[in-house]
């Protein structure tokens, strides 16, 4: 399994000189190219930790990662929003932090001009916002204009809620052998493991005291 970080501004191949002379972190275009081209395993983990930036780098390394025919995997550690988001969907499996977020809005730029550029401009935006949308359409599932108005409102995603709108898959670190138990309390509980345990204990007797049986559960926990 081979890793690419996806951290900090998100670049074109143009402008990462700028970025790096200042000593900001970026990630651009040729960068994850030759960082594909280097892997010899069949999947790729992708570790996302990004404001975003530039919609066309990232629509240039979504295009790559999607083409590459490898497996890819997301691991949304900290901050997905706006390009990174956009990254992160051509992962076949995306995982987030529980304390982690993904963010999607609209496009947006700088540009000064008259009317008929603002009108223009805005025709060229929607373009865009629809093209965004259409990546997160494939990855969840969610009509298009459902998608337009979540990015329209600036949507803050967190793991819960990206899990059950289909923008991630799986929370990191929930582990499948034992289940949750949220807990508010200054003494140590016992896990829910111990207490399923416990429960068939009842339900089936075996040989050894009740209290030898408990001692053994609490003891494992």
């Amino acid at each position: 399994m081979s890793n690419i970080d996806i951290k900090g501004y998100i670049v074109s191949n143009d402008d990462k000189d700028f970025y790096d002379f200042y000593g900001m972190t970026s990630t651009y275009p040729k960068m994850v190219q030759d960082a594909i081209a280097k892997v010899e395993d069949e999947e790729i983990t992708l570790n996302i930790a990004s404001n975003g930036g530039d919609v066309f780098a990232a629509s240039e390394i979504y295009t790559m990662l999607k083409s590459c025919g490898k497996r890819i995997v997301a691991n949304v550690q900290g901050l997905a929003a706006s390009a990174a988001s956009v990254i992160s969907m051509a992962a076949d499996t995306v995982r987030i932090s529980p304390t982690a977020h993904i963010m999607i809005h609209k496009a947006s730029s700088g540009l000064v001009g008259n009317s008929d550029d603002m009108e223009h401009q805005s025709t060229v935006l929607n373009s865009i916002d629809e093209s965004i949308a259409l990546a997160y359409e494939m990855k969840t599932g969610l009509k298009q204009t459902e998608l337009l108005d979540l990015m329209a409102k600036e949507t803050w995603l967190n793991a819960k809620t990206a899990v059950d709108k289909g923008f991630a898959d799986e929370i990191m670190f929930f582990g499948n052998d034992e289940e949750i138990m949220v807990t508010n309390s200054v003494h140590q509980m016992p896990s829910k493991t111990a207490i399923n345990k416990f429960k068939n204990m009842i339900a089936t007797p075996k040989t050894n005291s009740l209290r030898e049986q408990k001692l053994k559960i609490l003891l494992e926990k």
